[in-house]
């Protein structure tokens, strides 16, 4: 297990995409939310084109100093497998959606090395209740 820094400036809230290679390959997308980061496991890599959607599912939220996280999860336990640090920066709340005490909708600026501008989550209830899609929100 090594942990790597987060880059950090005042009052920014950090994120962090972390690829897993568990049981099935995919991308753990988390926003530092409320203390916590806030996490969805990914199936296929986030895109940075606009309006590429990608299903997104809530997961448990992880404490903060799991952001830098990365090695080997021994077999046997939770999410066995190999983690790596795919992607991580700071970012931008721009607003979030509740209805009735849930969330619904984050709108949010990413400014990390490979995930740059507006990216939107949005719950996808149709699909179940913790389907959700991320994408690139079109600029201007």
């Amino acid at each position: 297990m090594k942990k790597q820094d987060m880059p950090a400036k005042n009052n920014s809230l950090i994120f962090v995409v972390q690829k897993h290679s568990a049981t099935r390959l995919h991308y753990d997308f988390r926003l530092e939310m409320d203390g916590v980061l806030k996490s969805w496991a990914v199936p296929k890599e986030p895109s940075s084109e606009p309006d590429v959607k990608r299903l997104a599912i809530m997961v448990d939220d992880h404490d903060l100093s799991y952001a830098g996280f990365e090695g080997e999860i021994e077999e046997g336990s939770y999410g066995a497998g190999k983690v790596e640090i795919w992607d991580k920066g700071i970012y931008e709340l721009e607003s979030r959606k509740t209805e009735g005490g849930e969330d619904k909708k984050f709108v949010f600026v990413l400014h990390g090395r490979k995930l740059k501008g507006r990216y939107t989550l949005l719950k996808f209830g149709k699909a179940g209740p913790k389907e959700w899609l991320l994408f690139k929100t079109k600029e201007g």
